[in-house]
Parts: C-alpha cells; sequence; structure tokens
C-alpha cells in the first residue's frame, strides 16, 4: 500500500490549507489514518487521527480547534483541513495507516505500518 499526500505549500499567517492522503489500494482498510508534522530541526509529532471505520477523530494540543481531520472511505482518502495557520504550524506533514488495531495511544508514531512521502507546509508571518 502506497500513501500519497498532496494539498502542501506556501501561505499567510492566518489562511487555510487542505492536505489529502490517498491510498493506492482501493481494497485497504486501515485501523486508523493519522497525520505527523517534522518542523526543521524537530522529531516528528503527531497532529491528528481519525479512525478509519468509526470516525473517532484525535488531535494535539497545538491544532484543537483550527485542524479538522475527516475522511472519504469511498476514496480511500484522507484530509487534514488546517485553518488559522500560524508560522510554527511550518512543517512537512506526513500521512500514516496503522493497519491493524494496536493497544497503544495513537500518538506513538512507530505504531503505523504505512507512511506518504510527506508535503510541505509554510507559513508566512
Amino acid at each position: 500500500v502506497q500513501l500519497q499526500a498532496s494539498g502542501g505549500g506556501l501561505v499567510q499567517a492566518g489562511g487555510s490549507l487542505r492536505l489529502s492522503c490517498a491510498a493506492s489500494e482501493r481494497t485497504f482498510s486501515p485501523n486508523i489514518l493519522a497525520w505527523f508534522r517534522q518542523r526543521s530541526g524537530k522529531e516528528r509529532e503527531f497532529v491528528a487521527a481519525i479512525n478509519w471505520s468509526a470516525g473517532t477523530a484525535y488531535y494535539a494540543d497545538s491544532v484543537k480547534g483550527r485542524f479538522t481531520i475527516s475522511r472519504d472511505n469511498a476514496k480511500n482518502t484522507v484530509y487534514l483541513q488546517m485553518n488559522i495557520l500560524k508560522p510554527d504550524d511550518t512543517a512537512v506533514y506526513y500521512c500514516a495507516a496503522r493497519s491493524i488495531r494496536r493497544p497503544v495511544p495513537v500518538q506513538t508514531s512507530n505504531s503505523y505500518d504505512y507512511w506518504g512521502q510527506g508535503t510541505q507546509v509554510t507559513v508566512s508571518s
């Protein structure tokens, strides 16, 4: 399974972007799809996740109220709507999929089986 992320770009502070991540296999039915990001010089960090079947969403405190994760099961695609962007949101954003249910928090990056290639988001002040 390949994950293809898109939608990154350059935006001014206060603006919006929507990221998309599509899975290559139409029959792919993950347990969790998530977004992580890696800011320059920092470790990869959790942003948001969604349970594929139930639709339950999880967010990092830093993006709660500004970002919304959603999915389109028919298109095997997960989205990240990012509003009120801040310069501190500048990072490479990665989508990730956990193929089976695991007894670890969704914020645990090494619990994911598949990763997309990353898409750059740059927020200017």
